[in-house]
């Protein structure tokens, strides 16, 4: 008889508590636009009749369970790490993540970037574990050296992507180029998925004001230093300047440099318009995209991305984005986006301008945006999807090993 599916997911500091409850009612949690990967691995779960377990990295503890589902969000320890404890600490993560594998008997984990090095989850393989990646980050930085220390774990994780894993999900392209590049095209079987969203979440959103005064750009993400903010903020600095004072930047969310940014900003006084709104909501995040013109997406080259959801956020709701190849989602959005070399700040400034003053041009990348959307809505594409159709082809092929050892086992005692 094949084993029953049990299937270990661990994540980033997502809120599963928060989105399993929604689940449950058959609702996606309003913390965030795009679905959690939870909700969807809840989903796949309840369609195979598996049993699932979620461990998402947190600040604090927290656990729920049921029937079919433990939920439990993990503080890590030692969360501002750095140096050698920071490369301890992912290695006791990912022990500690195998213990509670072994604990589960899972016999499938999904590993997602960060939760420990790819290497640790080899030994998940050599115990009989099944490991499937969940790669939402490229490997390492697209426009800058890789470190000697990053090169020596990288050249450690060579034999997971190539053998180790049974298969690969990756949230770009340039992640699976990457991964064809440590493993010189020797890797398991790569399916790219991208995030998902719910059309109903952007029906709402109305085509912008003709008007363009204000011109309102858009920033939604952490406010970090290598997200561009302060990029952003030399652009309201020079667009001041020169007097253009109906273009105005709301900057949404939070992060380690909110208050600085906002102290820089009344210090150049530009905060009258260059506001700071902090964390918003759904709804409020919805109200902000329905008024912005543009949305503008600087993150630095020192910044690892993955995809970078706030540009499908921007072009969904039919805004014009600007940004660069850092983030790799720029490749999938055709004439809706206008790019930019990264970290040219001056670029960035023209770029804005050439939307806020050629009318022709802005209906242009809005026209464009309408024609690349419909792939962000596509379930066939979702993270779901190709976890499901992973999990249905590596149990098709434990059932025909099965069925054939069987079949040898009863022709040798006949």
């Amino acid at each position: 008889m094949p084993k029953s599916l049990r299937v270990l997911f661990a994540v980033g500091p997502e809120n599963v508590i928060d989105a399993y409850k929604y689940w449950v009612k058959g609702e996606d949690s309003p913390s965030q636009v795009s679905v959690f990967y939870s909700s969807q691995f809840f989903d796949v779960c309840e369609k195979l009749n598996a049993k699932g377990y979620v461990i998402a990295q947190s600040t604090e503890k927290e656990l729920i369970q049921d029937k079919h589902f433990i939920v439990e969000r993990r503080p890590v320890p030692f969360p501002n790490a750095s140096g050698i404890l920071y490369h301890l600490r992912q290695i006791w993560c990912g022990l500690h993540l195998l213990v509670s594998a072994i604990r589960f008997r899972a016999n499938f984990v999904i590993a997602s970037t960060g939760t420990s090095y790819w290497f640790m989850f080899s030994l998940f393989s050599w115990l009989g574990i099944k490991v499937i990646p969940s790669v939402h980050c490229t490997l390492w930085h697209k426009y800058l050296p890789v470190r000697k220390i990053h090169k020596s774990i990288l050249a450690l994780s060579r034999n997971f992507f190539a053998s180790d894993c049974q298969a690969i999900m990756a949230v770009s392209h340039d992640i699976s180029q990457q991964i064809s590049q440590l493993t010189a095209d020797c890797h398991q079987p790569i399916l790219e998925f991208f995030p998902t969203f719910r059309r109903a979440n952007f029906a709402s959103i109305k085509a912008p004001s003709t008007s363009h005064s204000p011109f309102l750009i858009l920033f939604a993400g952490r406010i970090e230093e290598n997200k561009g903010v302060f990029d952003v903020l030399e652009i309201a600095k020079r667009f001041a300047k020169i007097g253009l004072t109906d273009i105005t930047f709301h900057i949404c969310g939070t992060g380690s440099v909110l208050e600085s940014l906002r102290s820089a900003a009344k210090e150049a006084g530009v905060d009258s318009i260059f506001l700071c709104h902090g964390y918003c909501t759904k709804p409020q995040m919805r109200d902000m995209f329905n008024r912005c013109h543009v949305v503008i997406v600087p993150t630095r080259k020192d910044f690892i991305e993955g995809f970078n959801k706030v540009v499908c956020e921007g072009i969904l709701s039919g805004r014009p984005v600007v940004t660069s190849s850092v983030c790799p989602s720029l490749s999938y959005m055709g004439d809706a986006a206008i790019e930019v070399p990264p970290d040219d700040t001056q670029s960035y400034g023209d770029a804005l301008l050439s939307l806020y003053q050629d009318e022709q041009l802005y209906k242009q990348k809005r026209r464009a945006c309408l024609q690349v959307q419909e792939k962000f809505y596509d379930q066939k594409k979702s993270w779901g999807f190709a976890l499901e159709s992973i999990l249905n082809t590596v149990n098709e092929k434990e059932h025909k090993k099965l069925s054939s050892q069987m079949n040898s086992r009863y022709y040798q005692n006949r």
